[in-house]
């Protein structure tokens, strides 16, 4: 399996990345452990008509979660098989009630409870092998720089919050609710730990207040052009830098050199 180069943490690092990002996802798909995999989810995921198809394929069931971050739930069967048959058109759906909206995402795009099972359509199985692939790669860079990951998850977290949610509040309330997006936006907003025990209300009202002050807008879909996640990766990046600082190394002059390479960020 390819392995993804990541000469440096940080900012210098994310840049690296981003300029050789298209080669390294290539020789990243085309390893042979992963080609073998992703065939097997083309060749058979239309054969699949049901929830209880795709959990009872343990090769499907990892590519389809793994695609929207899930992996963790392989061994779930039943808890997986209830968010897809649930699905996510009535209120009390079992993806609605999560406070993680990838669940949703994740029941919406199958689509075997809301449109009858989207398996067969075309261009499926293109769709999931893409997310597959691309999460699969970030999962390989975190292995060497977790921030890295969070970073690269950014894109695709924010427009998949845009698309499923309306309305500022609600698509606050989804980013909270996704521990990838959430942890990028409490570093990058300086949110101390345990900010997440705050009572819910307040916690969004902090969110969209700090966000208009660091970012110069509080309106998700704004966050989610390419020119405003770039100044929240640079800011991200820079306060975990921070916050990563070795114990070797006099907290107070690493985090003095660091705010003053980053100072840029905020102008």
């Amino acid at each position: 399996m390819f392995q993804p180069v990541v000469p440096a943490s940080g900012y210098t690092g994310w840049t690296f990345l981003q300029r050789t990002r298209e080669t390294q996802m290539e020789a990243f798909s085309s390893s042979p452990v992963l080609q073998r995999e992703t065939d097997y989810f083309r060749e058979h995921i239309a054969e699949v008509k049901s929830a209880e198809d795709l959990v009872n394929d343990r090769r499907l069931l990892t590519i389809a979660l793994g695609a929207y971050g899930l992996e963790d739930d392989i061994d779930h069967k039943a808890f997986i098989r209830q968010v897809l048959e649930d699905g996510t058109l009535k209120e009390d759906a079992l993806a609605n009630r999560l406070a993680d909206k990838t669940y949703a995402q994740f029941s919406r795009a199958f689509g075997f409870a809301d449109l009858g099972g989207l398996t067969g359509t075309s261009g499926f199985a293109d769709k999931i092998i893409a997310r597959y692939e691309e999460r699969s790669f970030e999962i390989a860079v975190g292995e060497q720089d977790d921030a890295m990951r969070q970073a690269m998850n950014l894109e695709r977290g924010l427009n998949d919050v845009v698309k499923g949610s309306e309305g500022t509040d609600a698509r606050w309330f989804s980013v909270m609710g996704s521990p990838p997006l959430r942890s990028v936006f409490e570093t990058a907003l300086g949110f101390p730990p345990g900010f997440g025990a705050v009572d819910l209300d307040q916690q969004l009202v902090q969110f969209k207040e700090r966000a208009e002050s660091v970012f110069g807008t509080s309106d998700v879909a704004e966050l989610a052009e390419p020119e405003a996640r770039e100044k929240i990766v640079r800011i991200f990046l820079a306060r975990n830098e921070i916050g990563n600082v070795s114990l070797g190394v006099s907290g107070a002059s690493a985090a003095l050199t660091l705010l003053s390479n980053a100072g840029s960020l905020y102008r």
